[in-house]
């Protein structure tokens, strides 16, 4: 018969806290929309039904298009302390869209301070000829100025982060709590894996 360890037992305890932190903070994920008041007498839930979540497994496009889909994919993120990847990609998304050129430049500048630049706080992945080409565009900045840089954080995390996201836990417990099932009776087939092998954040998104 197996023992485990000392510091194994002891660290169940705090495992079993950030088990019951993540089911409630899906609940909120699913939930709080569509418990929201709404003025005038059209009230239109936004929570995710089963066949929408299940269309997250289809591609990457369609999670990062929906509102919750992107929030559970930025969960998942947290939790493998890789969550710039998708900060940096939705920041380059809203740069797109100014039309300033002060604007512009002042974003440009906190994107790559935030981003880009070596030890930067939030520095993404990228190759040194990509940072030094957006560097070189901070003179004059344009609304292209991260496009390249944007599209390969954009292929990271489709080909790396998103498959690990849709056979991670998280996901499937999405899948259940948004069909209704019982979650504590499927939560027992990957006890194992939220337990020992998945460290999930506690603090607010």
């Amino acid at each position: 018969m197996a023992h485990l360890s000392s510091d194994r037992i002891s660290t169940f305890p705090e495992q079993r806290v950030q088990r019951k932190t993540w089911r409630s903070r899906l609940s909120y994920l699913l939930n709080s929309s569509s418990s929201a008041p709404t003025s005038g007498t059209h009230r239109r839930s936004h929570r995710p039904t089963i066949e929408e979540v299940r269309q997250w497994a289809q591609s990457f496009d369609r999670l990062l298009s929906h509102k919750y889909g992107q929030t559970a994919f930025r969960f998942f993120l947290k939790s493998e302390f890789c969550e710039e990847n998708l900060e940096f990609w939705l920041a380059c998304e809203e740069f797109k869209k100014i039309r300033s050129p002060e604007k512009l430049a002042s974003r440009a500048r906190k994107i790559h301070e935030k981003f880009i630049k070596t030890s930067s706080p939030k520095e993404v992945n990228l190759d040194y000829h990509t940072k030094d080409s957006i560097t070189q565009n901070l003179r004059y900045p344009s609304q292209t100025c991260f496009v390249g840089a944007q599209k390969k954080i954009y292929i990271i995390m489709e080909n790396s982060c998103y498959p690990r996201f849709i056979e991670s836990a998280l996901y499937k417990e999405l899948c259940a709590m948004a069909s209704g099932a019982r979650v504590e009776s499927r939560l027992k087939n990957w006890d194992n894996n939220l337990r020992l092998q998945v460290e999930l954040p506690v603090g607010p998104l």
